[in-house]
This record gives C-alpha cells, structure tokens and sequence, in this order.
C-alpha cells in the first residue's frame, strides 16, 4: 500500500508537472490582479505591484527552467528549487501587504497615511498631499475575511508546498525527461 502510494505521488508530482503548475498558478495570480485593475477599476497601490513582480518571478523560474534544462542536462529538481525560491518571495511581499493592510506594521514611506494631529494645519495638508490616492494599508477588496494580499500569501505559500513537494515525492530516476 505504501509503495502504491509512493508510485502514486512520484508520478503526480513529477518534477516538469511541478514547474507547470507554480507557473499556472502564478500566472492565475497574476491574470487575476490584472483583471481587478483593468476590468473592476481598482487601482494598485505600490506593495500591490511588488507582488506581481514576485510572480513574474516564480513564472520566469519554472517555465525558463524546463527550457533550459534540456540543452544543459539540468536536473528539473534544481528548478523546483529555484521556483520554490522566487515564491518564497512571493510568500514575504504578500505577508508584509497584509500586515500592512491589518495595521500590524507600517507600510513603505509614501505608501502609507500617516497622519498625525501633532503637527500643523500646513503640516497635515502637505501629509495629505503627499499621500497617495492608492495607500498600501487600504483593503478595498475582501473574501471570507482575506484581502487580496491575503490570498495572494496563501496561494503562494501553495506554490512553495506544490514545488517542494514535487522535489522530494516526484520521479527522481526520470529528472530530466519528466
């Protein structure tokens, strides 16, 4: 039974399968945080735009590697490492958003509205002014309780799992064909 479930997985979480999937779900990410701007109007803020960089990250890793990993004779496991990697990024941008977002820590300079009653009246007008129309620590979208960074960090911890999973369950005998 062991051994049947062993099979099980090494065939299912292949390493080339392992680099598709990171990289599809990166690229739903992606498809998606584009389709809340272009199509529902939310503008991102600057965190927001970090994130998608994470993902092109993690899309460029997977997908360049089961390119180059033919010609070179590279080991697709080394790749999921590399992947596995760029989403661990993905994982910290996305975290850090969402703490931003739920007041744990301060967001970037500029990306963030501190505003303080300290100061004066011209003070709080250059704050204000100075303060940009997208704020990094503004949820204007949520499900079941998760901002989108929240999610994003949730999925991305995802493609971490599904790379590192592929790497130590897939096909170790068939690296560079599978």
């Amino acid at each position: 039974m062991a051994d049947a479930l062993k099979q099980g997985l090494s065939v299912l979480l292949a390493p080339q399968r392992g680099l598709v999937l990171c990289a599809l779900i990166s690229a739903a990410l992606l498809g998606g945080a584009l389709l809340f701007e272009h199509v529902g109007g939310m503008a991102p803020c600057s965190l927001c735009i970090w994130q998608r960089w994470a993902h092109v990250a993690v899309i460029v890793c997977a997908l360049g590697w089961l390119v180059i990993s033919q010609p070179i004779g590279a080991s697709l496991r080394a790749g999921l490492i590399i992947t596995a990697l760029a989403g661990i990024t993905s994982v910290g941008v996305a975290g850090y958003h969402a703490g931003v977002e739920w007041q744990l820590w301060a967001g970037p300079a500029g990306c963030t509205a501190s505003l303080s009653s300290g100061g004066s009246t011209a003070d709080l007008v250059d704050s204000l002014l100075a303060t940009p129309v997208v704020r990094c620590d503004d949820v204007p979208w949520s499900l079941f309780g998760l901002s989108m960074a929240g999610w994003n960090m949730l999925l991305s911890v995802d493609i971490v799992a599904l790379a590192m999973m592929s790497f130590i369950f897939g096909d170790r005998n068939r690296t560079r064909t599978s």
